[in-house]
């Protein structure tokens, strides 16, 4: 019988001790990556949430080889990974000939998690964020064809929708603002459902809305502009979060309820969220009065996600606990990435 997890704990004493807890996986997730043959392979693995993913991926499946694919740039991440017994292959996704040398089906790998894209600075670069997101992904869904492929996709290639609704469902069409950045993102799914339809390739498609870590995310942002006394941007009033242990294992566990052709799935927390509620709760944690600029939008993107929870009930942490854990991190001066997430833009440019 597979154990049950560990108590969430009140607070996060470091890095060390976050990235432990975010990455234990459920019995759920080692059930259902023990029912796949084959290896799991994650590309894009050296981004925000690719390392919690892969060790994740590897403490609930230790009998299967993960392999993490990135160009590796901080080669501390490729160290860490390695040291948590991820295999780490260093490559150019962008280079067709480079992806083909990866490990495949013939090597035992039937399990892909594709996390690679390009947003921050999209604007600026428009050709390089539709070869990342739309030219990539036409590479890898040909030459992994026939492989189980769960691909990373945004709540930005829905429309705004009000922020007083369920949120957009996965039957709604994808029609996003204006922008380089929602538009490349449709054009990496309609690329991934291409070679889905043409190989029989079985995969999922996660429409996902910002995961919280502690180091990075709307609540991060928010708590930071709250405790340092800055005027908090209310344009984009609401958002979806969920924390990124429970992101990390809906992906996972997508790749044994994959469907030919690949299609999308929402995922994010159950409840949309005020920004300006948000700011009370860390004010009032804080000891601090939040000001305001600009004023919410009747809209949002905001996700339905009655399917994800029907296939795995609600995230195991709720808001109230990400707002303690973010506040007392926050407060204590604990580690950031530097990342803003620029959740209150609405025209597509970043």
């Amino acid at each position: 019988m597979t154990a049950a997890m560990s108590p969430l704990p009140r607070r996060f004493e470091d890095v060390a001790h976050l990235e432990e807890v975010m990455t234990e996986p459920s019995p759920a997730l080692v059930t259902d990556l023990a029912g796949l043959d084959g290896d799991i392979m994650v590309l894009g693995v050296g981004g925000k949430m690719g390392p919690t993913l892969a060790r994740m991926a590897r403490r609930a499946a230790p009998g299967k080889r993960v392999y993490g694919v990135a160009r590796f740039s901080d080669k501390a991440v490729k160290a860490a990974l390695q040291a948590h017994g991820v295999e780490c292959i260093e490559c150019d996704l962008l280079d067709r000939a480079a992806i083909a040398r990866l490990p495949n089906v013939g090597a035992g790998v039937r399990n892909l998690v594709f996390m690679a894209g390009h947003k921050f600075g999209a604007s600026d670069n428009a050709s390089l964020t539709w070869m990342m997101n739309a030219g990539v992904p036409q590479m890898v869904a040909d030459i992994f064809r026939g492989t189980r492929t769960v691909v990373f996709s945004t709540a930005c290639v829905y429309p705004f929708v009000p922020v007083d609704g369920p949120g957009a469902n996965e039957s709604m069409p994808a029609t996003p603002p204006p922008g380089d950045y929602a538009a490349s993102c449709v054009g990496r799914e309609r690329l991934f459902e291409y070679g889905s339809r043409r190989f029989g390739t079985p995969g999922r498609l996660v429409r996902l809305s910002y995961a919280i870590d502690m180091r990075y995310g709307v609540l991060h942002d928010v708590a930071s502009t709250v405790n340092a006394c800055r005027p908090l941007d209310l344009t984009m009033g609401h958002a979806d979060v969920i924390w990124q242990g429970d992101a990390n294992e809906q992906a996972l566990r997508l790749l044994a309820h994959c469907t030919s052709p690949t299609s999308p799935i929402n995922v994010t927390g159950p409840k949309h969220t005020s920004v300006r509620w948000l700011a009370g709760e860390f004010g009032r944690r804080f000891g601090r009065t939040p000001t305001f600029t600009g004023q919410e939008a009747p809209t949002a993107w905001l996700l339905d996600t009655g399917e994800a929870q029907r296939l795995f009930g609600a995230p195991r942490v709720g808001i109230e606990t990400m707002i303690d854990w973010v506040a007392d991190w926050v407060q204590r001066g604990g580690a950031s990435l530097g990342k803003p997430t620029h959740f209150s833009t609405r025209d597509g440019k970043y």
